[in-house]
């Protein structure tokens, strides 16, 4: 999976229609439509505010689309399968039309908006993510900086620790090793206690 770093906006011009494409990073569907509210209150005199998301959530990606009064299928549609076809998540692109007085077709309609989609995506900058966990668990100082060493040989991310009665540590972990890196033995090698799984999150892999 990708997702994007950054905002991004790109405007094209079509036999005189203005498209404007919104490249937004969200993480929930209310952060979707909140950005497509900001979106129609920017543009309010626009005919049209089509728009396609992807959402990863809890190990399942969540996919909306919306025409907003185009034709069926010219417009939210195509983008949205831009963005599946880039196997991009978390993120939201909103295309705004201003009509130019000449009609497009439907064909017109479906290259104009996944042009606008392009370079507005072509803007972007996209990085490979993967499933994961955040993971809490505890430990004795003792055991700390072995522990330390396993997590950095196992591509273990130690995101927090706070020294109390005993060491608290915050981890992060893909899905596909989590199992293995913490099983019983690993648990008793460094005496791991009251480890909870926190949240669901992804996983910079790399930059694209």
């Amino acid at each position: 999976m990708k997702t994007i770093t950054s905002n991004t906006e790109a405007e094209i011009v079509e036999k005189r229609s203005k498209f404007i494409g919104n490249l937004y990073y969200i993480e929930t569907i209310e952060q979707a439509e909140n950005k497509l509210k900001e979106i129609k209150k920017k543009y309010n005199d626009a005919r049209h505010n089509c728009f396609a998301y992807r959402v990863y959530d809890k190990n399942t990606v969540i996919e909306r689309a919306s025409d907003d009064g185009e034709p069926s299928g010219t417009a939210g549609a195509p983008m949205l399968n831009l963005l599946s076809k880039s196997d991009l998540v978390n993120c939201i692109i909103i295309v705004t039309r201003y009509f130019g007085g000449i009609l497009l077709g439907t064909g017109g309609l479906v290259r104009a908006y996944t042009e606008s989609a392009k370079q507005t995506l072509n803007k972007a900058q996209i990085i490979e993510i993967e499933p994961g966990k955040e993971v809490q668990v505890q430990l004795p100082y003792d055991k700390l900086g072995e522990f330390q060493h396993y997590c950095q040989k196992n591509n273990i991310s130690i995101q927090n620790v706070e020294y109390n009665q005993n060491i608290v540590c915050k981890i992060h972990i893909n899905n596909e090793n989590i199992e293995k890196a913490l099983n019983d033995t690993i648990k008793r090698q460094y005496n791991l206690q009251n480890v909870k799984i926190l949240n669901d999150i992804y996983l910079k892999t790399k930059n694209m």
